[in-house]
């Protein structure tokens, strides 16, 4: 029996949601830019108490490990390695773009389609992967900068679903006839408890001590410019 906590903290929306074996029991959100820090552990505590779950009971927590906002990315990494220290329960972690991905296949009957789930990284760069439509990896994670040339072969030969808050800045760049766009997608942490609790099966678990998130390039820290 798995009873798992589950935390989304990737974009401006932040999530969480208690799952047993796979099934959800209780979740909330928050959509306000920068609410993670305040709202966590309000949220933790709500879904927790809907569900009736005792710290005790937790036999893991999940967390979606990045690429996404910095911020965010940190806040639910470090309260999800510190309840697992607290509890000495293991750490499941999931790729934020295959949680966009399984999310979003759900709304897509074209089995021959392609899906490049996309997350904001700021000007005209987007956190991105493509995946087929059984979720095979067809590009792995990197940060893209868009043009109208970009994924001009795939759209040559495929429907392609670009999907999530990244994808809105492509819509006016992206032309072709082929692509379809899923920005109304949002990683939510519904969903990653259910992709979780297949981790969980397979002991598939991340080492509390070592992990960090998925941030897949660096933090920049300039000075303001004095005019």
């Amino acid at each position: 029996m798995a009873r798992l906590l589950s935390l989304e903290t990737s974009t401006h929306i932040c999530s969480a949601a208690i799952h047993h074996n796979g099934k959800l029991l209780a979740w909330r959100e928050i959509r306000e830019p920068r609410s993670a820090a305040s709202q966590l552990a309000v949220m933790i505590d709500s879904v927790m108490k809907e569900s009736a779950t005792q710290p005790h009971m937790l036999q893991a927590i999940a967390v979606a490990a990045g690429p996404g906002s910095y911020t965010g990315l940190r806040i639910g990494v470090a309260t999800a390695k510190g309840i697992c220290f607290a509890l000495n329960i293991p750490l499941i972690a999931i790729n934020t773009l295959m949680l966009l991905a399984m999310q979003a296949k759900e709304l897509i009957t074209d089995a021959n389609a392609l899906l490049c789930p996309m997350l904001d990284a700021r000007r005209m760069e987007v956190y991105c992967k493509v995946v087929g439509y059984n979720l095979n990896e067809v590009e792995p994670t990197q940060a893209k900068i868009v043009d109208s040339n970009s994924f001009a072969d795939y759209l040559e030969h495929n429907i392609v679903y670009f999907i999530g808050e990244g994808a809105t800045k492509c819509r006016t760049i992206f032309t072709h006839p082929n692509a379809k766009f899923l920005d109304e997608v949002v990683p939510h942490a519904t969903l990653l408890g259910e992709l979780s609790y297949q981790k969980w099966l397979q002991q598939n678990f991340a080492d509390v001590a070592t992990f960090e998130p998925y941030y897949l390039k660096d933090f920049l820290i300039r000075k303001p410019t004095v005019s």
